[in-house]
């Protein structure tokens, strides 16, 4: 038998290529969940009670939805989804960090991995999001209502159109930290359009001092015409939303701190009104989550804000967290999450 070159050189390697078999993506596990950028159309409007002015005028809100692939693909049944509404001065990435180091911080992939679904939002003004030229948060509450609105329809879009027709939601449950949860409580005491509410560091009582100088920090910088006020220095961020979180984390947070739109700074007194009034109009039912060193809440406020609503109210406090939950304590505060939604 004549042997050509080839045939030597492919004898020869043979034996190393069938030992070392480089696993292809179909011969790979499937993941556990998915991350996929939406984009959802709204009116930059207010039809709430927080009284404010916004532009009226059409935005584009920039988000992501995270859960397992089949919930996303719109396989899995009835879906449920949790819309995460972030604070003043943050942005999505507070409900889904990512980096080195961080993955157990990231509290939507937390809750993608016991197969719940979320929609993790920038809100108008932060992040990718359009950048309007008046909003107020009063209009915060309401295009969150559209938000709703649009995934229970499945009116919004892959950002890659390539992946076809987005889920429509069965139900939604918002979760908002600070600011956030007071958007999402005044969207369900106006709209009554969600299955459940849960609120993060947030009271509708008087604030701590320190939050109160925060605020007036902010307040003396839009009336200076600006339209945004700036971001806290990073000694500031840390000591009003840390306590326990590694280093690390805290610098992941202070790189990411985003300018408050000058919107939402000088419509607060009237949305933490609205906010207080609209407690007894909620019907969905209601987990608070409290850090025992929030920096911003009062100690008493906190005692007092289950007592606001008419609905089941549960209400868990972890010792020695401060404002920011899911980056003090990840792992208990998504915990905590799962058994109420369950």
């Amino acid at each position: 038998m004549r042997l050509t070159f080839l045939g030597v050189l492919t004898a020869l390697l043979s034996p190393a290529l069938v030992a070392v078999v480089v696993p292809t993506p179909a011969d790979a596990a499937p993941p556990r969940l998915v991350s996929r950028a939406v984009v959802l159309d709204v009116e930059n409007t207010n039809a709430t009670s927080a009284l404010c002015v916004p532009d009226n005028q059409s935005y584009r809100l920039r988000a992501r939805l995270v859960g397992p692939p089949r919930a996303i693909q719109g396989r899995s049944g009835p879906l449920r989804v949790n819309v995460l509404v972030h604070d003043e001065g943050t942005g999505s990435w507070f409900w889904h960090l990512r980096g080195r180091g961080l993955a157990g911080y990231d509290y939507a992939s937390r809750l993608a991995a016991r197969g719940e679904t979320s929609l993790v939002i920038d809100r108008l003004g932060y992040g990718a999001s359009g950048r309007p030229t008046s909003t107020c948060l009063g209009a915060q509450a309401d295009m969150l209502h559209q938000v709703v609105q649009h995934l229970r329809s499945g009116r919004y879009d892959f950002a890659d159109a390539r992946l076809g027709s987005t889920p429509a939601a069965a139900s939604v449950v918002t979760h908002g930290l600070g600011v956030g949860a007071a958007i999402a409580q005044v969207e369900a005491a106006t709209f009554d359009d969600v299955a459940g509410l849960v609120l993060m560091s947030w009271t509708d009582r008087t604030a701590t001092q320190l939050a109160q100088e925060e605020l007036a920090r902010q307040r003396a910088a839009c009336l200076t015409g600006s339209a945004t006020a700036p971001a806290a220095g990073a000694a500031e961020l840390r000591h009003q939303l840390f306590a326990v979180a590694p280093a690390r984390v805290q610098r992941a947070a202070v790189a990411r701190r985003a300018a408050v739109p000058c919107g939402d700074v000088l419509s607060r007194a009237p949305m933490r009104l609205a906010s207080g009034l609209g407690a007894a109009q909620v019907d969905a039912p209601v987990l608070l989550l409290y850090g025992g060193a929030d920096a911003l809440t009062r100690p008493e406020a906190r005692s007092a804000q289950a007592a606001a609503y008419p609905t089941k109210v549960t209400t868990r406090t972890f010792a020695g967290a401060g404002s920011a939950l899911p980056l003090e304590r990840p792992g208990p505060v998504a915990a905590t999450v799962l058994r109420w939604l369950r």
